[in-house]
């Protein structure tokens, strides 16, 4: 057993890398009961190598709070302590839609049950599976997740997720919901379920009084936000990619409910509101590279663009933007140019040092 989690963290404080907030040390004592259960010594047996039977109490934390209460980073502090090879930090879009990919296969063999070959293949590798903002939007994932996770649990898979939703709020006003809360039922009754009510909001914090929008693109804006990068995720990044009605969304660089992406990932692929409304959804923090100066010839590129920092804006995204021009001056000509300036505008708002407080989870 190696240093406790709480140990861990109160030298971080001491360090300066975080700021000590009494809830966000409770949650670690918490987790190091998890991580005691999965560290423990198993006993061998023929039954054990076949299948592995469910662990006794509680099988893991649902810990939900507001944007930027440090629910990532405790998962993560966590996941990075706990001394097993089996196990994975996923974000949840992307393992429901490593599922759906597994349902669909194991479909084509003509099983009866497909989440069965499924879950047993996920447990047959992994004791703890870690996830990052567990939410429900799609009607196909709410149907199959309660069974996936039963199986799961059976299997003595522990889970830690975080969300920004209490589980009674999953899927709420979803297609169906009825048969959802069956799910609901599982989490409260299977997880301990937490709120990370923290002092501070560490994302505001960081970025309070710092500059967001930089003008024109160069070496020198691309240092600084290179720096508020580093600070923002610690050096950590993965790549995401969401998948809306058969298009693929894809994030460059992502952690904990940040991503970092250029103007062309964005805005110069076919990609419409239901796939900005994916995005917002799966991030609280956008940085956005290399905007040019549109005109014309990039109709299409300035309407996407439009369409992003509506959805962002209504969502109470985080932005960070490089660009050629001040707002007013990305889109001086051509149609939609006199529409492009209600744009400009929330642009502008958005870099306000409180944008993104009032966002409603």
């Amino acid at each position: 057993m190696g240093q406790h989690l709480t140990a861990i963290y109160d030298t971080r404080v001491g360090e300066g890398l975080l700021r000590p907030d009494p809830e966000q040390r409770a949650v670690l004592s918490r987790m190091e009961a998890l991580r005691e259960r999965l560290e423990a010594p198993r006993k061998a047996s023929l039954f054990s190598r076949f299948r592995k039977p469910a662990e006794n109490g509680p099988m893991g934390l649902y810990l939900w709070g507001g944007v930027g209460r440090g629910k990532s980073m405790l998962m993560d502090l966590f996941y990075a302590h706990v001394a097993i090879s089996e196990k994975r930090r996923v974000h949840f879009h992307a393992f429901m839609q490593e599922i759906q990919a597994a349902l669909h296969e194991a479909r084509k063999t003509g099983v009866d049950d497909a989440i069965k070959p499924v879950a047993e293949a996920i447990s047959r590798d992994l004791r703890l599976l870690c996830f990052d903002e567990m939410q429900i939007t799609d009607i196909a994932d709410a149907m199959i997740v309660g069974r996936l996770f039963e199986k799961l649990f059976e299997a003595g898979v522990i889970v830690v997720t975080t969300s920004n939703r209490h589980p009674t709020d999953l899927y709420k006003d979803g297609l169906n919901r009825q048969l959802f809360l069956p799910f609901i039922a599982l989490l409260e009754e299977r997880l301990e379920v937490d709120q990370l009510d923290a002092m501070t909001d560490y994302r505001q914090d960081r970025l309070a009084g710092e500059q967001t929008y930089f003008t024109p693109v160069n070496a020198e804006a691309r240092r600084a936000i290179d720096m508020i990068w580093r600070d923002l995720t610690q050096g950590k990044h993965e790549e995401l990619l969401l998948e809306v009605k058969g298009r693929e969304v894809h994030l460059p660089q992502y952690w904990a409910g940040m991503a970092r992406a250029g103007f062309w990932d964005l805005c110069g692929k076919p990609l419409g509101p239901a796939d900005y409304l994916a995005l917002v959804g799966a991030v609280k923090l956008l940085v956005l590279e290399d905007v040019p100066c549109l005109d014309s010839s990039k109709f299409n590129e300035a309407k996407r663009f439009v369409t992003l920092i509506d959805a962002l804006y209504e969502g109470h995204v985080r932005l960070i933007i490089s660009a050629e021009a001040e707002p007013e001056k990305l889109y001086l000509e051509g149609a939609g140019s006199f529409e492009f300036e209600r744009t400009a505008s929330r642009l502008r708002e958005m870099q306000g040092a409180d944008w993104g407080e009032a966002r409603v989870e």
